[in-house]
């Protein structure tokens, strides 16, 4: 996407959103939310291995007792980490699909190129495949991975279905599995640090052609 003078305009997704609670934002609330952004942290900068509650309780200067009042296992944190990562992408995701007045091929070449500036981050190329990796040998990660992929395919089989309502529901769902699986695969490549970073615009381009191309062309 560019603004009037023909610049990219640059996406930015906020690490973690939590739901709402009754009552507004409480010390609780906060509190929550400082744990949360810890475990993110220890996982971007040393791995999931190091994802301990007690370096999660020490990290934020919390007494274990004070740390499991707010979660009472590590999988009950894990949990709440990854809903209010997707959480984030899906505000921002919606706010995309849903615009009134855009044609829905602009708004799905936005979403994937939210998605692919997105990759140049260090959060999503050190974070998502971290977990790729887990889910081979932990079902409890590989549950949350797939639950997660699946929230952030919404999206895009919303604006699919806008574009080619004569596809069948599986027909869609297969587009979709495909663009998004076609985007995470860059993260490897043109990711953070990785070798091929300074060429993601022209990835970028290249592969919303040819998405938009899949789309239109697909089945006829």
């Amino acid at each position: 996407m560019t603004d009037k003078t023909g610049n990219l305009i640059a996406f930015a997704v906020r690490d973690l959103v939590l739901p709402e609670r009754e009552g507004g934002y409480s010390k609780g609330h906060e509190t929550r939310e400082m744990i949360l952004r810890a475990a993110l942290g220890l996982l971007i900068e040393e791995g999931y291995q190091a994802l301990s509650m007690r370096r999660v309780a020490a990290a934020c200067g919390l007494k274990m007792g004070n740390l499991t009042y707010h979660f009472t296992t590590k999988d009950d944190l894990v949990r709440d980490l990854l809903d209010a990562v997707i959480r984030a992408y899906e505000i921002e995701f919606d706010k995309i699909t849903h615009r009134r007045g855009t044609p829905p091929a602009e708004r799905l070449a936005e979403l994937c190129q939210m998605v692919l500036e997105d990759i140049r981050t260090k959060k999503t190329t050190r974070l998502f495949p971290e977990l790729w990796a887990l889910s081979n040998h932990d079902s409890f990660v590989l549950e949350r991975v797939q639950e997660l992929y699946a929230r952030a395919r919404v999206s895009l089989n919303d604006i699919i279905e806008e574009m080619r309502p004569d596809l069948s529901v599986e027909q869609r769902s297969a587009m979709a599995l495909f663009i998004s699986a076609s985007m995470e695969g860059l993260t490897m490549f043109a990711g953070h640090e990785k070798p091929f970073e300074h060429r993601m615009p022209e990835l970028e381009a290249v592969s919303i052609t040819a998405f938009l191309a899949l789309i239109e062309r697909f089945g006829t």
